[in-house]
């Protein structure tokens, strides 16, 4: 029993430093994003740069809330593994969508 408690705690601590990685490599591309390098050329882009803006705002709450939830440890511990796996889809939504952005910019590299 206790190996598979420890199991758990192993996997869980996992999917907590993929989400602490995760938002250093959105916080990059953020900055990326919003260089004058990456400036939008048409009205599409602009749009595109607009949603990845309320993207970026959204993500970073939710990430604030869920290090929060984790720091409290409540004890909810479904329900948070849960919350990281749908963040964790999130990240990877986002990343196509700042990839589809560098590449309509032609920045991509």
């Amino acid at each position: 029993m206790a190996s598979a408690t420890e199991q758990r705690r192993e996997r869980f601590q996992e999917l907590v430093i993929r989400l602490e990685r995760n938002n250093n490599i959105i916080q990059r591309l953020s900055k990326k994003v919003n260089s004058y390098t990456c400036e939008p050329n048409n009205s599409s882009c602009f749009e595109k740069l607009y949603d990845l803006r309320h993207s970026f705002k959204v993500f970073s709450a939710q990430q604030k809330q869920i290090v929060s939830l984790i720091n409290q440890n409540t004890g909810q511990g479904k329900k948070l593994h849960g919350d990281i796996q749908s963040h964790l889809e999130r990240f990877k939504e986002l990343e196509r969508d700042i990839a589809a952005y560098l590449l309509a910019t032609g920045q991509y590299h």
